[in-house]
């Protein structure tokens, strides 16, 4: 079989793997904190003989390291992260980390992320308090402050550059480096009464989308018109 059907092959599953993050990005456009997905793709090549024939990869996921925009909402509980840093959440498989910081409180006084986990302080803990108080004062280095009573600080966290991160259905992701408290507020820091919005462009998306649409379209008619030239190869040849 010829070469060019492979690179064929090669190159639809590259743009199903490109449709999958789409998909992805374009259903979570209105959830708050999340980032959007992309792909890199790199060439691999192949030699036979003095011949070389080039081929794209399946593609590597990433997750964006741009920052949504935030939308003031005016609910105590509602928390932004300015800059490159991360809530924690304490979840069943350890502490996840999270951009969305819409939070509530349990009738136990437990402060929890939207997803129902527990939100945790720069010591992997969670944090505690009144439920039956009023609502909490957050300050820009995440300290909890209620009723006059300083209850602790919400954890901020840097994930380090370079990490792979892992998303979880929880809202949330993993990082393949261990993630550090966060330091210095001038570069991070917490807005209270704030959400940050995805960082998805849904006009961006629905362009990629009728991309990747044209391009499959466009191999899979050379892949058709590759096959009917060998099939008329064959029937000429074979008399």
């Amino acid at each position: 079989m010829q070469s060019n059907i492979y690179v064929a092959v090669s190159g639809q599953l590259s743009l199903l793997k490109r449709l999958e993050t789409v998909a992805q990005n374009i259903a979570n456009v209105g959830t708050p904190g999340y980032r959007t997905e992309r792909i890199s793709f790199e060439e691999i090549l192949s030699r036979s003989g003095d011949a070389t024939t080039s081929f794209v990869s399946e593609g590597r996921t990433f997750i964006s390291k741009q920052s949504g925009a935030l939308d003031k909402t005016g609910n105590p509980l509602d928390v932004a992260v300015n800059g490159e840093a991360w809530l924690g959440l304490l979840t069943p498989t350890g502490v996840a980390y999270t951009r969305d910081g819409r939070m509530t409180i349990s009738p136990t006084g437990e402060l929890l992320s939207a997803q129902g986990f527990p939100i945790v302080d720069v010591g992997g803990s969670p944090l505690q308090i009144n439920a039956n108080g009023s609502p909490p004062a957050i300050g820009k280095d995440g300290s909890l402050v209620q009723d006059g009573v300083n209850l602790g600080r919400i954890g901020l966290f840097t994930i380090p550059a370079g990490s792979n991160l892992r998303r979880q259905d929880i809202g949330g992701v993993i990082p393949d480096q261990p993630a550090e408290p966060a330091l210095d507020f001038n570069s991070v820091s917490i807005a209270q009464g704030f959400i940050e919005r995805s960082n998805t462009n849904p006009v961006m998306e629905m362009t990629r989308l009728i991309s990747i649409q044209r391009t499959f379209d466009a191999i899979s008619n050379s892949v058709a018109e590759t096959e009917e030239g060998l099939a008329n190869a064959i029937r000429t040849l074979g008399g």
